[in-house]
């Protein structure tokens, strides 16, 4: 092999032997500057996480959290859940909040941030639906602190650790009553009738204005004051209101994440509200294939307490209604005249004629209104538009479901028996407008 070299002269490799020199000696003088620039990083970085550990872990109680949330949670509705965190911190703090929620909610992906500022507090906000009655038990909350540095974050678990119990929408209940008691304000939905005779409760004396009744005109009272004046009479107070619960399987329906059983408590207890504070009596009849909670109308100040636990612990039965037992029970437990409110769901006209002759029985003896479900999905298909063969058979069969339930509204109506086909989200502002309806003409 040829030398490449042979041919150089000698001053040339010289030359190309300093050059070689030189450049080793610029390169190892910047890699040595480069070393020392690093290892100065490095030594900065670690003095700054050294302060943000001594920052972060100065004593263990410099961090305090509190869970704020009502003793009483709602069903089905959002309820707020504050958590107030408190810092001692000479410097401002940015947190990473995990709450250990209930196990019924099902989540286990609730992640929130919160800065708070130095010596000082904030307050983190959020929702949470039940969507089951009970009791559900919160626990620890996660805190994961961090300086504006960021280098290191600190791990705190605050014990917080309670049961509250979600009972039947009290929300609903105060939002309903303020609706119909409230005067000012717009309702939406709800009745507001006021009955200006047929009753034998009488108001006051008043001076007639177009549309009184001229038959109550106070012939004594107009001499004394020389105008016409009328007797005002008021809605009939003490009357007996009762809800009936239906718990069979059928009432297992979902809804929007409730059952009907649900939406059939809830409407209970915002009705013997109202009606307690329409100055009636207030009680609760439960039944499956035997007779579950049984409660006297009262209106003494602790009835509607009552009536909440009672509908807090009741449960779906998976076995069919027995109606003949319900009237028996109706028999021995409600006396006198009485608006009995049954919730249930006819699914079928089969069902609906096996209850039938009970249904006639009870409502000879007191005034029934029997209130029960659409299907709000079948209802929906009703309606849908079809692109193919297989949607023409789902809205033919979608239409005559629809159909048969209207039958069924009609067949009671028939037999004289007070009826209500509803969507189970309207299923308040029905059952109040008709509780109005009959107060207002006399019928309870």
């Amino acid at each position: 092999m040829k030398n490449p070299f042979k041919n150089i002269y000698l001053k040339d490799r010289l030359f190309l032997l300093l050059l070689i020199v030189a450049v080793g000696f610029v390169v190892s003088f910047w890699l040595g500057f480069l070393f020392f620039f690093i290892q100065v990083a490095l030594c900065a970085v670690l003095a700054l996480v050294i302060v943000d550990v001594m920052v972060l872990f100065q004593r263990k109680d410099i961090l305090r959290a509190e869970r704020q949330l009502s003793e009483q949670l709602s069903l089905g509705d959002e309820n707020n859940i504050k958590i107030r965190i408190e810092s001692d911190y000479n410097t401002p703090v940015f947190l990473q909040i995990v709450d250990e929620l209930p196990y019924q909610l099902q989540k286990r992906d609730l992640f929130f941030k919160l800065n708070v500022p130095t010596s000082g507090e904030n307050t983190l906000t959020y929702t949470i639906q039940p969507t089951e009655r009970g009791e559900y038990e919160f626990h620890n909350i996660n805190v994961y602190v961090s300086t504006a540095l960021g280098l290191i974050q600190r791990s705190i678990v605050i014990p917080a650790n309670m049961i509250v119990g979600v009972y039947p929408s009290i929300l609903q209940m105060r939002k309903h009553e303020f609706q119909i008691f409230n005067k000012s304000a717009v309702n939406q939905g709800v009745k507001k009738l006021r009955r200006l005779g047929n009753t034998n409760e009488f108001e006051q004396i008043k001076e007639y204005v177009k549309g009184d009744n001229y038959k109550h005109i106070n012939w004594k009272a107009t001499s004394r004051r020389n105008k016409l004046m009328v007797n005002q009479y008021q809605d009939e107070k003490s009357q007996q209101i009762y809800c009936v619960i239906d718990k069979s399987r059928s009432m297992k329906l979902p809804f929007e994440e409730l059952t009907l059983l649900d939406y059939a408590i809830n409407s209970s207890l915002v009705m013997s509200n109202i009606a307690l504070r329409k100055g009636d009596k207030a009680g609760l009849i439960t039944f499956s294939n035997k007779i579950g909670a049984q409660l006297k109308a009262n209106r003494n100040a602790v009835q509607l307490k009552r009536i909440m636990e009672i509908l807090f612990k009741q449960k779906t039965d998976f076995l069919e209604s027995n109606y003949d037992l319900l009237y028996q029970s109706i028999r021995q437990t409600v006396k006198g005249r009485s608006l009995l409110l049954l919730f249930t769901n006819f699914e079928t006209m089969y069902s609906l004629e096996r209850a039938l002759p009970v249904l006639r029985r009870i409502n000879k003896n007191y005034l029934l209104v029997t209130i029960f479900f659409e299907n709000t999905e079948i209802s929906d298909a009703s309606e849908m538009e079809c692109e193919d063969v297989s949607d023409i058979y789902l809205k033919t069969f979608a239409r005559k479901h629809t159909d048969e339930k209207k039958f069924m509204v009609k067949e009671l109506r028939n037999q004289g028996i007070q009826s209500i086909l509803t969507r189970p989200e309207n299923l308040s502002v029905t059952t109040i407008n008709k509780y109005l309806e009959l107060k207002s003409r006399g019928m309870i």
